[in-house]
């Protein structure tokens, strides 16, 4: 391997740039609350809510770090507590409009430096990364 990069370094490079600029672009549209932290349990609420067990574990925070994380975007307007419908006693964090606006342009700009990536690489190995990528999931992401 001599002098080349690690390919854990050679994955985290492209995603701390893209999280950089999906930041960027929070802090420019008026979220500049959301650190990482909040952002990770922000992108893990479904659509119709999501209990706080499930992002702890999903985020992989205790579900302490969670329950304070959640409160501070609670107060912040980005989530809402709602009843669970399967469970009464069981309460759902949803995504508030604010929430929404925060998730929408994170997402756009993660699809603009995806499509700048796929234009840089071009078609074929842009298809064969992905191919590799999701390959590699099946002995690396627990939730897959």
């Amino acid at each position: 391997m001599g002098d080349e990069l690690n390919l854990g370094v050679l994955l985290f490079v492209p995603y701390r740039e893209m999280e950089r600029r999906v930041f960027a672009a929070l802090t420019a549209g008026g979220h500049a609350e959301l650190t990482p932290a909040k952002a990770r349990l922000v992108a893990r609420i479904a659509p119709d809510g999501t209990r706080l067990t499930d992002l702890a574990a999903q985020a992989q925070v205790t579900k302490q770090t969670a329950s304070t994380l959640a409160d501070q975007l609670v107060r912040a307007d980005y989530l809402e507590r709602v009843p669970d419908p399967t469970d009464g006693r069981a309460r759902l964090l949803r995504l508030t409009p604010t929430g929404r606006a925060a998730a929408d342009l994170a997402n756009r700009t993660a699809d603009e430096v995806q499509s700048e990536w796929l234009a840089h690489l071009g078609k074929r190995a842009s298809t064969e990364l992905r191919k590799t990528l999701t390959t590699l999931r099946e002995i690396t992401d627990p939730y897959d």
